[in-house]
């Protein structure tokens, strides 16, 4: 009941914006899913369980490559990386969800949901710088195999990950000028689970074509130019692949890249799928689900990919595990 009053109340917000007082907005009402409170609860609590399995399963692989000498390579580096900023993004965005349905707490400060969206999308988009580095690491050691440690080696890596945050704080940076000084004036309801940028816009009281022009633009070159990246790294990995005489050593090969593949096939489907194409109808509500495979999902699905189909991530993970039972029984033991 309590969700059908609040999107009824931004029904009747949007259709007197024109007699609207200008009162800056303080604070923005998150809508949520407007199901009903049961199914609420229900997905939510499902979304906790998912959260909880992707801090736990991205820290692990934090912690693993971190600890051991075997994954000390180019390649989990940029895992390790990558699950860092899963932990991170999901924690910009799920508990204040979370808040939002158990609690009932919707409301989020101004300066807070701007707070939120700026860091969603820096985080968010060098995960795609990192995809494309991670593409560009395989591509040296598939087809550069002898000068992969050369070519990769510390001060490269470094380099690189600088080079992604740097990125994507330069992708944002035209989007969120634009956007800031913008007057919101109400309605204060976003109909979303977080701050995100499009349904933010809906409720500036002043022309936003060119804040949404350059956040289109904007996301269109991040995602399809570091999938551009990732497709030509790809192209000449197959290649090479396919030049390899043995059906074992271009299986071998090809291995290497499929945990990568997927989780590229995961975030660009989704992403392209909500911010590259014209905001044409109500589809809101599919974006909701779209952004919950992009922020909760593929984050949980991550470190069952790179551990799974990894036999040297599982080796450490069960020496890991097998050196902390001992120390366990070791102290239980002298108790």
């Amino acid at each position: 009941m309590g969700n059908e009053l609040l999107f009824l109340l931004y029904q009747v917000e949007v259709e007197t914006m024109d007699h609207r007082n200008k009162t800056p907005v303080t604070e923005f009402i998150l809508l949520g899913f407007q199901h009903e409170r049961r199914v609420e609860i229900a997905l939510s609590s499902a979304f906790l369980l998912m959260y909880l399995v992707s801090l736990a399963g991205n820290t692990t692989i934090v912690l693993v490559v971190c600890s051991d000498y075997r994954l000390h390579s180019p390649m989990y580096f940029f895992v390790a990386n990558l699950s860092f900023l899963e932990v991170v993004i999901t924690s910009t965005v799920v508990p204040k969800m979370l808040a939002s349905t158990f609690f009932l707490s919707r409301s989020i400060s101004f300066v807070g949901c701007l707070t939120q969206s700026f860091f969603y999308f820096l985080l968010g988009s060098t995960e795609f710088f990192i995809l494309a580095t991670m593409s560009f690491d395989r591509y040296v050691a598939i087809c550069h195999p002898l000068r992969y440690a050369l070519i990769m080696n510390r001060r490269t890596c470094t380099l690189l990950l600088l080079g992604s945050y740097a990125g994507a704080f330069l992708s944002i940076l035209a989007p969120t000028v634009l956007t800031a000084p913008l007057p919101f004036c109400g309605p204060n309801v976003i109909h979303h689970f977080f701050c995100d940028s499009g349904p933010m816009l809906r409720l500036v009281c002043a022309d936003t074509s060119v804040a949404e022009l350059a956040d289109f633009i904007s996301s269109a070159l991040l995602l399809l130019g570091s999938l551009l990246l990732t497709g030509v790294s790809y192209t000449y990995i197959i290649v090479t692949v396919l030049r390899i005489p043995s059906v074992q050593g271009r299986r071998k090969a090809f291995s290497t890249c499929v945990s990568h593949i997927t989780v590229v096939a995961l975030y660009y489907g989704s992403s392209i799928f909500i911010y590259v194409r014209p905001r044409k109808g109500n589809v809101i509500d599919v974006n909701k689900f779209a952004t919950v495979l992009n922020t909760i999902v593929t984050p949980m699905l991550n470190p069952f990919i790179y551990s799974l189909r990894n036999e040297k991530v599982k080796g450490c993970l069960r020496d890991a595990f097998s050196k902390h039972a001992g120390r366990l029984l070791t102290l239980r033991s002298q108790k």
